[in-house]
């Protein structure tokens, strides 16, 4: 879906992205992480052309991007930001529809859209699509500056440091919110992020800068237990266990020494693709007296074995 061949950005004597190369692929989410410096952001910026790149090309769906006019290219490339960008003059609903209406949708499908959006974001429509932004939470705001990226329906979904700016209350529930929707199911998205679990929980494949240049490009899981090299098994070496648990499955329990424990009252049914992070926020809950769990062919397992896996796999990578 989109390309980027090579590229590269130098201001004055300082190279900011060093001849990158990756591929998005139709309904992929790429997250560009590392460190402030490490050239996510700038390289984010020459995908939708706000900087214009020293030397490579990106492509769109085979198509060099320096060879489309700017504002259809742009229209064509949704674009969430940390400070969401809404037009304080505009009611909800008509921030929402700016693009829809520079395609000249018919009204009724940008109400229907815009009403779609909101609903499966976490806003009701009837509540929200009257008001203007200062009368929204942060929380709030950048729900709506997603439906505003996603109303036009745009092949690419460009994302810079989304939720940042909020609050982890919010900034988690915001995830799982944009995690679920749909839209965002079926969206090719680029996203830039600093924090490691929000691109765990986000991507399907991850692209780990240092000082603009490509440290490992893979899935969560690969760079977790097969890191390429010192400075990517660094970089995650203080969350390890925790990102073990959001990567690791119920299904690679399987072949466990351990004797499982008898099945009790409370039972708690796990599938094998379930996540053992979700298994143990389930287990572990505030009020619940569940101690084990069961996958789809009949193993119980503790939440003890859960982490002995996950420092297994820790232990060999």
């Amino acid at each position: 879906m989109i390309e980027i061949q090579a590229l590269s950005k130098v201001f004055g004597e300082t190279v900011a992205v060093d001849a990158l190369s990756f591929r998005v692929e139709a309904g992929e989410t790429l997250a560009l992480l590392g460190t402030s410096g490490s050239g996510k952001t700038t390289t984010l910026k020459m995908l939708n052309r706000l900087i214009e790149p020293s030397e490579g090309k990106i492509l769109l769906k085979g198509e060099d991007v320096r060879k489309l006019p700017l504002e259809a290219m742009r229209r064509r490339m949704g674009y969430v930001i940390q400070d969401v960008g809404l037009f304080p003059h505009y009611t909800i609903a008509e921030n929402i529809a700016v693009v829809p209406r520079l395609l000249k949708w018919p009204e009724e499908r940008i109400k229907a859209r815009s009403q779609l959006l909101l609903e499966r974001l976490g806003l009701a429509p009837d509540v929200f699509l009257a008001r203007y932004p200062h009368e929204l939470s942060g929380g709030q705001q950048q729900r709506v500056g997603i439906a505003r990226a996603l109303a036009a329906e745009p092949p690419v979904l460009l994302m810079d440091e989304p939720f940042s700016a909020l609050d982890p209350i919010t900034r988690q529930e915001l995830r799982r919110d944009f995690r679920e929707l749909e839209a965002f199911q079926q969206q090719t998205v680029v996203l830039v992020t600093h924090d490691v679990m929000e691109a765990f929980e986000l991507a399907d494949r991850i692209c780990l800068l240092d000082k603009g240049q490509m440290q490992q490009m893979g899935t969560p899981r690969e760079l977790l237990f097969q890191p390429a090299n010192d400075f990517v098994r660094n970089f995650f070496a203080a969350q390890r266990l925790g990102l073990a648990y959001r990567v690791l499955r119920v299904g690679d329990l399987q072949g466990l020494d351990d004797t499982p424990p008898l099945a009790g009252p409370q039972q708690v049914e796990f599938s094998a693709t379930t996540p053992l992070q979700e298994v143990l926020d389930q287990l572990l809950a505030p009020g619940s007296t569940a101690r084990i769990g069961v996958n789809h062919e009949g193993q119980w397992f503790s939440p003890a074995q859960l982490t002995q896996t996950a420092a297994a796999f820790l232990q060999k990578s």
